[in-house]
């Protein structure tokens, strides 16, 4: 393992305090919970996905090694997933698209997998889907019934909260008192906070996915995949947990539960969690119908890389806004560090200074915008260009942005803007300079400068 001068601090959700991190061994385990893959995944999916990637880089700058999973969510996700009520996602998806749950889940899994090439985020050390990891939910549902941390009900087997002294831990609530008859669909559950582990194949109705199981045909719950799949891979006690901050009162605090009292051990050291994107005041949702995704990304001209650069300009704990005009500006300056790695001189050594400070602003709960920002430090320095070509490329094995590939881009103008050069070089021609003036002018509002020189118009890209 590199010995670093560091001290990786990082924000454990469950103190709610910077924390000195210290694994169990030099190999990290870090676990993150990855897309339901009934749909397309919107762009604050993949903020946390990159915030994810930014730590494991962090991890592998600083010297240590990362075993890192990610799961695929294709059965188990109800509608309503706080209160396991309502169809599975999948089966919705199915649906609306007229194809089986599995084919659904495959095309929504490819499409998430190509994103995240495309941004330009490290590939875990395994995918882990649930439907594949049927038999592992079973024994750990077993497991708990025997600890006595079960009941049943007329629609599948329940988590008994009240079994568990520090349910709500991870959310700052205290644990939730019983209320006997609080009904749920086809069955009784006895508090709020009681989650299922294993729900019943509905009477009269059809599914697509289930499996035999010691309680019956039936299907998994949503929570248990991860706890079952985590610990098979990573072990009983992990060192990091990552998601978005959504799931922390439900989904992450049903996993400590049904984990610990499995075992008897913490399931995870450091919890943390990632902001929502918003557009305006609102979190990006599908349910508030204001989801943006990749495609919306690159319909409206920008590339993957122009959205990871505007992911680093906000701290993983604070809300990013996404609107045009940010990622127009995150175009402009991903473009300006681009041009500058691409025409540099290559044989540089790396400036120990910035290098450090780089370090520094990462050790600090991974402070990517102060990164950053030495990044910008670099490239104004009086430095030589290759010095500073060098030292950029150290700090994008963190950043991710792809530089040691980059290349000189042919600058490819639309037809639009084409249409507008030939009628400004008419009006020139005629002499019309307001004409000209006013051409340029819709020229420049479209992202590119007309310049002129005795051999003519040139034009370049502005954005």
């Amino acid at each position: 393992m590199k010995k670093s001068r560091h001290a990786l601090t990082l924000f454990n959700t469950l103190s709610r305090t910077k924390e000195l991190f210290v694994p169990l061994k030099k190999t990290v385990t870090l676990y993150n919970c990855g897309p339901t893959v009934y749909h397309d995944q919107h762009i604050g999916n993949f903020r946390t996905a990159i915030s994810v990637d930014i730590l494991k880089r962090t991890l592998k700058l600083f010297g240590f090694g990362v075993k890192h999973i990610t799961n695929i969510t294709d059965v188990g996700h109800l509608v309503n997933d706080s209160e396991d009520t309502g169809e599975d996602k999948m089966e919705v998806g199915a649906r609306r698209e007229g194809l089986t749950a599995n084919q659904v889940a495959r095309k929504y899994e490819k499409l998430y997998k190509e994103d995240i090439a495309a941004l330009n985020i490290e590939p875990p050390f395994k995918w882990t889907r649930a439907t594949q990891h049927i038999k592992e939910q079973i024994a750990l549902v077993k497991k708990l019934e025997r600890g006595g941390h079960t009941y049943r009900t007329l629609d599948g087997i329940y988590f008994d909260s009240s079994t568990f002294p520090d349910y709500g831990k991870l959310a700052g609530l205290k644990h939730v008192q019983l209320h006997a008859g609080i009904r749920v669909e086809l069955g009784d559950k006895r508090s709020p906070s009681d989650f299922a582990l294993w729900k019943f194949a509905a009477p009269g109705v059809s599914r697509q996915m289930e499996w035999d199981s010691p309680w019956g045909i039936g299907f998994p719950g949503w929570h248990i995949e991860c706890s079952a799949m985590a610990m098979k891979y990573l072990g009983d006690t992990i060192d990091i947990h990552a998601g978005g901050i959504d799931l922390i009162p439900v989904h992450h605090t049903n996993e400590i539960a049904q984990a610990e009292c499995a075992t008897g051990k913490p399931f995870v050291n450091y919890w943390v969690h990632g902001a929502f994107v918003i557009e305006g005041e609102e979190k990006m949702s599908k349910s508030k119908g204001n989801v943006k995704t990749m495609t919306w990304i690159r319909d409206n001209g920008f590339s993957p890389l122009d959205y990871r650069y505007l992911t680093l300009q906000t701290h993983y704990r604070k809300e990013l806004s996404v609107t045009i005009e940010s990622l127009t500006a995150a175009k402009k300056a991903h473009k300006q560090i681009v041009d500058f790695v691409v025409n540099a001189p290559r044989g540089g050594k790396i400036i120990a200074d910035k290098l450090a400070k780089f370090e520094d602003a990462l050790a600090d709960d991974l402070n990517a915008p102060r990164a950053a920002a030495v990044l910008w430090e670099t490239l104004a320095s009086a430095a030589s260009d290759k010095e500073k070509r060098a030292t950029i490329l150290a700090f994008d094995t963190v950043l991710g942005l792809n530089l040691h590939r980059a290349k000189k881009q042919k600058l490819i103008v639309p037809a639009t803007v084409k249409k507008l050069m030939h009628a400004r070089e008419k009006a020139r021609a005629a002499k019309d300079w307001a004409a000209s003036d006013r051409l340029r002018d819709e020229i420049l509002a479209l992202g590119f400068e007309i310049k002129d020189t005795p051999e003519g118009q040139t034009i370049q890209s502005v954005i």
